[in-house]
């Protein structure tokens, strides 16, 4: 506001104290159009995310990289990757994309349609920061209550998976492809070891390695997880009596799959706890260079260690496993009835659910970074996504008093595709964002998913692939069989 003195035309002698407002330029009317641009153009999913995720990480740094406010500011940034593994397409060209269409919403000149700028604020996020967020977020579903099963104490099952990446020399080095294969005819592959929370889906923690690591020493780096009085779920492949006796110095219990071990019979057995269910005794294993823990290790192992072992008779048609036995450190059979401990094992298959949606719904399987830097912030950032939609499902549970394992994670991230656009339109009121999210909730919960307890699932592709040969050399040294219903392949 400026105070000015108006003359009157007619009465050259009067005049008259008015307030106006000095007009605007051109460039100060573009500023601002360019300032609510970089405000609002990537959060439109932080309207819904953000309360999930804690502002002061986001807050540009002091110094450095990321300390500047322009467009692809540090927040800006993390959003749009948010955003852009959330999509269907996932590519960085679907970012920029958005940028242009809410520029002509807004009629502001369209920006250029390089990926360049948005690719290398990617590259400033810092990755410390990303794990500190994903932890956060894993807090945060931690705080949410129990099934009730198992004395309400915390299941934390535990699985690995791999993925693969573009064929780059640096993600070669560091995740190298199988050996069988030919230079330039595979990709690199890295396996992930991940700890998921039973009841609430919530990925509390993960570790990555290549196709030489197993999963039982990248679990060993997330033992900090648990805590006195955790759970412990694993299928056969962590059936050890290195980490059975480790975790249970932590005060934690493991179910596990018997593997390795002849199953103890009623003869052999400590005592018999009920039918099919018995009170056992390990020996310490012999030590060989083929463990994966020290000597030093394996002598400070008890020599004896007492466990249980229940036998399960799966009784379902079509299953291929017609009985197994569960080894677990749980004793007490009045407080942890062999049934129950059965129906906590088969839950364990959510854990391939829990990959699922990550690696297909989301598209983690193949990802699409060319360096390993970013292809572990790439991770990162599924996983975090992946824990905000879960917490958005619990809230929707709740809200429509259901359980959460029965919304569907592909319906969910579905819907929040299509309602994001609307949530951070300028005009819309507190009142009636609020009243989207509500209907938000609503579409997320009211087809809940059929639960069939035994359904065979099995691993099999019926679509069949194309009638392509196999890429068996390299690109250069390929040469095409002119007939297509051949397999095989000619070098030249």
């Amino acid at each position: 506001m400026k105070n000015t003195t108006y003359i009157t035309p007619l009465l050259p002698g009067f005049s008259r104290q008015i307030m106006r407002r000095k007009p605007r330029s051109v460039q100060q009317k573009l500023a601002e159009k360019l300032a609510l641009l970089r405000q609002k153009s990537f959060k439109q999913i932080g309207e819904v995310f953000e309360k999930f995720i804690p502002r002061v990480l986001l807050k540009p740094e002091s110094s450095g990289a990321m300390s500047r406010r322009r467009l692809f500011s540090k927040e800006n940034t993390f959003w749009a990757f948010f955003s852009q593994v959330l999509d269907a397409d996932g590519g960085c060209m679907e970012v920029v994309r958005k940028l242009q269409s809410y520029a002509s919403i807004k009629g502001i000149m369209v920006p250029s349609s390089s990926t360049a700028s948005y690719c290398a604020a990617r590259k400033k996020l810092n990755e410390q920061m990303l794990s500190d967020i994903l932890a956060h977020t894993a807090d945060r579903l931690d705080q949410m209550p129990e099934a009730g099963m198992l004395n309400n104490r915390r299941v934390i099952v535990v699985d690995g998976t791999g993925v693969s990446m573009p064929d780059t020399p640096q993600s070669q080095l560091v995740w190298p492809q199988t050996a069988s294969q030919r230079p330039g005819c595979g990709f690199p592959t890295a396996r992930i070891c991940a700890c998921f929370s039973l009841e609430s889906g919530a990925l509390l923690s993960y570790a990555i390695g290549n196709k030489k690591n197993h999963e039982l020493p990248l679990f060993r780096q997330q033992w900090e997880i648990f805590r006195p009085g955790d759970i412990f779920l694993g299928d056969k492949g962590f059936c050890s009596y290195f980490d059975i006796t480790n975790l249970k110095k932590q005060g934690v219990d493991s179910v596990v799959t018997l593997a390795r071990r002849t199953p103890v019979n009623d003869a052999s057995c400590i005592k018999k706890l009920g039918p099919d269910d018995l009170m056992i005794s390990w020996k310490r294993p012999v030590h060989s260079a083929n463990l994966s823990y020290s000597q030093d290790e394996w002598a400070k192992l008890p020599e004896e260690l007492i466990l249980r072992q229940i036998r399960v008779a799966v009784n379902n048609p079509g299953f291929r496993t017609q009985e197994f036995y569960i080894v677990t450190t749980l004793l007490d059979a009045v407080q942890y009835p062999a049934s129950e401990l059965a129906e906590v094992y088969f839950k364990r298959w959510d854990v391939e659910l829990f990959f699922r949606d990550i690696k297909t719904t989301m598209k983690m399987d193949t990802l699409r970074c060319l360096t390993p830097e970013m292809i572990r912030k790439e991770i990162l950032m599924h996983f975090i996504a992946y824990n905000c939609v879960r917490r958005l499902m619990f809230e929707a549970a709740e809200e429509a008093d259901i359980e959460v394992r029965v919304v569907s994670f592909k319906g969910s991230l579905q819907a929040l595709r299509n309602w994001e656009p609307h949530l951070n339109q300028a005009k819309v009121s507190n009142s009636e964002r609020f009243r989207l999210i509500s209907d938000l909730y609503d579409a997320m919960t009211n087809t809940p998913l059929r639960q069939r307890p035994g359904r065979s699932e099995p691993r099999c592709l019926k679509r069949r692939p194309k009638n392509y040969q196999r890429l068996t050399a390299p690109r250069h040294e390929m040469k095409e069989i002119p007939h297509k219903n051949r397999y095989r392949a000619e070098n030249s």
